[in-house]
């Protein structure tokens, strides 16, 4: 099997990891959770994480195959269809989505839009793919969301949010279909995982005497994740993370984000007057 070469991409303003997938220069590439920039207080968005994805395809010659997406963002909007419209490829997601856009689409009253805007492949637990001469494996990992997967090719996985950096734990478990107990299952799968398996990270957010690090191994998550280190059995984890989870706010993007993402990336159809508008709902939090 081809070794695969991965580089990671930091957006600091939501501390979001994209990666790039590829076999080998001149070959083909998968990116793994783009992030589209958003401003809230102008509603503009800008694709400036996007761009510097497509100029090192470009740079290394790459096809783009796939753009796969570990679960609906809260946190950030995905810059998936950006990316399909000017370099092509498949979007790709966990197959329970579906559940993500049935609650979220009667919230934004969207269902039909749905229909029309998705994913191109919903990946089921154990279904495997390829990149190029890549073999990729989907492992669900559900908890965070009811949608979550990891991608595994080789000795990487991509967990999405199911893991954070040792010094940080884990991620929420408090949205529709989250679950603290199966999120502790879940990362049992990841941390069963050979010692020297690296778990490349959707978001770090560094306290000040780190920098950032899209990276880590299975080893060094199970001796010292905050969370979910060896000593810590599933009763612990579920007090410890639903008493985090009661203190947590709303992420500053989860209604932007949402509604854009659980559509591939793309944006709401435009009014009559040309104009993409973003629902807020009132009062429902």
């Amino acid at each position: 099997m081809t070794n695969a070469a991965i580089l990671s991409f930091y957006d600091p303003a939501t501390g979001s990891y994209s990666h790039l997938i590829y076999d080998h220069p001149g070959g083909h590439a998968a990116i793994v959770d783009p992030v589209l920039g958003y401003d809230a207080a102008s509603g503009r968005t800008a694709a400036t994480g996007a761009d510097r994805l497509l100029a090192t395809l470009a740079e290394q010659r790459l096809t783009l195959a796939w753009i796969l997406e570990t679960h609906a963002h809260a946190d950030h909007l995905s810059a998936a269809a950006y990316l399909k419209r000017h370099a092509g490829g498949r979007t790709g997601i966990g197959a329970r989505i579906t559940e993500v856009q049935r609650h979220f689409g009667r919230v934004f009253a969207m269902e039909a839009a749905l229909a029309e805007q998705s994913f191109d492949v919903l990946f089921e637990d154990g279904e495997r793919f390829r990149i190029g001469t890549l073999d990729v494996e989907v492992i669900a990992l559900p908890g965070h969301t009811t949608a979550d997967v990891g991608y595994r090719v080789g000795d990487a996985v991509f967990v999405g949010d199911t893991l954070f950096m040792p010094d940080l734990g884990s991620a929420r478990c408090d949205f529709p279909g989250g679950d603290a107990a199966t999120l502790y299952r879940s990362a049992q799968r990841l941390l069963a995982l050979p010692d020297d398996t690296r778990l490349f990270l959707c978001h770090d957010y560094p306290p000040p005497e780190r920098a950032p690090c899209p990276v880590v191994t299975v080893a060094e998550q199970r001796s010292a994740n905050l969370h979910l280190n060896e000593r810590v059995d599933e009763a612990g984890f579920v007090a410890l993370r639903r008493a985090r989870d009661a203190t947590l706010h709303t992420p500053a993007l989860l209604w932007p984000a949402l509604q854009v993402n659980i559509r591939a990336g793309e944006l709401p159809p435009p009014d009559a007057n040309g104009v993409c508008y973003l629902k807020i709902p009132l009062n429902l939090m």
